[in-house]
């Protein structure tokens, strides 16, 4: 016998489904839902959090919970990110970025190879769709090899990413990271997602010929919305395939 929260979970799964309740429409008010089913307002936080995680639902801070459209999947293959038009919304996406000029600490000094307190650009982009936030990336490279010039005025994440292309040789070697983990605090915040819902992150490390690293990029893409897709290209000795 399904629980009392999955109960309600389930009644609220349909009613989006069906219609009843329509995207982008506001749910009533968390004290009303729970005088509706008759529970603690607890257990009604709780069956909100199974559609949260879901991604039908999102709650945002002192509005109220929201049923979300549809947002589009993405497909992240070998360093490209590409939308599958199948899932696509009305609503385009369009990028939010912050730049910020910080000292490489923790982490960032191993990811560039840099001494603690190196000076590092950050670019922080936030891809929504409608008004739903939809991925996440934070881009680092080493202020020393980004000329001001080259940057300008608060680039978009597209034109930083072109610009900073320029500026690589013309060989260099990516390692790429992936891992399936929940969000941090300020991820769960950032995207308006439950803190159960696992998430794709991706730490991505360029660096030239020399081994110098010349970029580093860590991705965050909500689980219920993004595939990652690997192709192993097998190698044929064509010696054994003579004679």
């Amino acid at each position: 016998m399904p629980s009392r929260r999955h109960g309600i979970a389930d009644d609220l799964r349909n009613q989006i489904a069906t219609g009843r309740i329509k995207a982008g429409e506001r749910l009533p008010s968390e004290a009303q839902l729970a005088a509706r089913y008759m529970v603690s307002t607890a257990t009604l936080r709780s069956a909100l959090a199974v559609l949260q995680s879901e991604g039908l639902v999102e709650k945002i801070h002192g509005k109220g919970n929201f049923v979300l459209h549809p947002l589009q999947k993405i497909t992240y293959i070998g360093g490209r990110v590409t939308l599958d038009t199948r899932t696509a919304a009305e609503a385009p996406l369009r990028v939010t970025v912050r730049t910020t000029k910080i000292r490489a600490r923790g982490h960032l000094t191993a990811l560039l190879k840099v001494p603690t307190g190196s000076p590092l650009t950050e670019f922080l982009c936030l891809n929504h769709e409608g008004e739903s936030p939809h991925s996440l990336a934070r881009i680092y490279v080493r202020r020393d090899l980004v000329p001001a010039a080259v940057l300008g005025e608060s680039p978009t994440c597209e034109e930083a990413v072109a610009r900073l292309a320029l500026l690589r040789p013309p060989s260099v070697h990516v390692r790429e990271t992936v891992s399936v983990r929940l969000p941090t605090p300020d991820e769960a915040s950032a995207l308006r997602i439950s803190s159960a819902l696992a998430v794709l992150a991706i730490t991505r490390v360029t660096a030239d010929v020399t081994g110098r690293v010349v970029e580093a990029a860590l991705l965050v893409f909500p689980g219920d919305r993004a595939d990652a897709v690997f192709t192993t290209h097998h190698v044929v000795d064509e010696s054994r395939t003579q004679g």
